[in-house]
């Protein structure tokens, strides 16, 4: 059944959590949504393609209490990318985001991701299909350059070009991508930040809405950057440490602060971890997001090691999440 819903992006990406390759699935953005309840959160990357058939299209299911969120495709057909467009806003999505970001070799053969920077007419062609295709805003996530498009001429001229074509947000991962001798995981870390270059961006053209991602680890860092940005995206130090975060409704969107612990989190997640199951599903696909709620505290390593070893088994049933939330309870977690 299709969703109806009226989007609510507001001022939500204000503080959002990056789209992650096996990472931010719908399983980890309910979790997340425990900790949060007014950040942007982003689905893995989605292949524009693959929308086209219905089997794919089964990739678009999420739970209401993810709003707000933002679907993120890939492709380089505007045709394509229109339709993947509009089932967004039908499926009832808050926003529709174009991958311009990743540099993997399985995205360049595909001719999306981070190579489509080198071609800015393309680029706009299909982010003016997508606006002709839908009402919700749609938005784009990319690199300050790639190889040797990395000059900050470059950079100035593919963002006037992509607003112009239309999109109303950018988000810039401040880092080049470099295409060839790098992979995907060192093309997070090896690039260096170019928080100057993207600062400039902003400062020149202040009318443009762009949200500042990279090197952010901390909930004050995010406050910080939001002095010039729009919006601070946080990617792996969310998902490698979701209740560090827990504040941030408080301190971006002024909501009242009430704590919440790793145990209540889990005890929040029964529920849908039981209908999840219902549907065939395996405690794993969840838990395997729950692994990094206790952190630095004496035990943290064997409950880990205890629920990774349970929750793995294809029989598990949902009493292993419920003794995992126990024991956490049990010390003060």
């Amino acid at each position: 059944m299709v969703a109806t819903y009226t989007p609510r992006i507001t001022n939500a990406y204000r503080f959002s959590i990056a789209p992650m390759l096996d990472c931010t699935d719908r399983h980890f953005r309910v979790i997340f949504r425990q900790v949060s309840r007014r950040s942007l959160l982003y689905t893995e990357m989605i292949v524009a393609k693959a929308l086209q058939h219905q089997k794919g299209r089964r990739l678009l299911d999420f739970d209401e209490i993810e709003h707000p969120i933002s679907l993120q495709v890939g492709g380089d057909n505007p045709k394509e990318l229109a339709d993947a467009a509009k089932l967004a806003e039908d499926w009832g999505y808050d926003e529709i985001n174009l991958n311009l970001g990743c540099p993997s070799p399985r995205v360049q053969s595909g001719n999306f991701g981070a190579c489509l920077m080198a071609t800015p007419n393309q680029v706009a062609k299909c982010i003016e299909a997508m606006k002709n295709a839908t009402q919700i805003p749609v938005t784009i996530k990319h690199r300050t350059g790639i190889d040797n498009f990395d000059s900050e001429e470059f950079l100035f001229s593919f963002v006037d070009q992509i607003a112009k074509a239309g999109a109303d947000r950018f988000a810039i991962h401040a880092r080049k991508a470099w295409l060839e001798g790098l992979n995907p995981k060192q093309n997070r870390t090896i690039p260096p930040l170019e928080y100057l270059k993207v600062k400039k961006l902003k400062l020149k053209r202040p009318e443009l809405k762009i949200e500042f991602n990279g090197g952010l680890h901390t909930p004050e860092e995010c406050v910080k950057t939001l002095k010039i940005f729009d919006g601070a995206m946080v990617g792996r130090s969310a998902y490698s440490n979701p209740m560090l975060w827990q504040e941030m409704d408080s301190l971006i969107y002024g909501e009242d602060y009430f704590p919440v612990k790793a145990s209540q989190v889990i005890q929040n997640l029964i529920p849908y971890a039981q209908k999840h199951l219902d549907n065939e599903g395996r405690l794993w696909d969840i838990s395997k997001h729950l692994l990094q709620l206790v952190q630095a505290v004496p035990g943290a390593r064997a409950w880990r090691h205890n629920l990774s070893t349970k929750a793995q088994k294809s029989s598990a049933k949902l009493i292993i999440l419920e003794k995992a939330a126990q024991q956490l309870e049990e010390v003060g977690l």
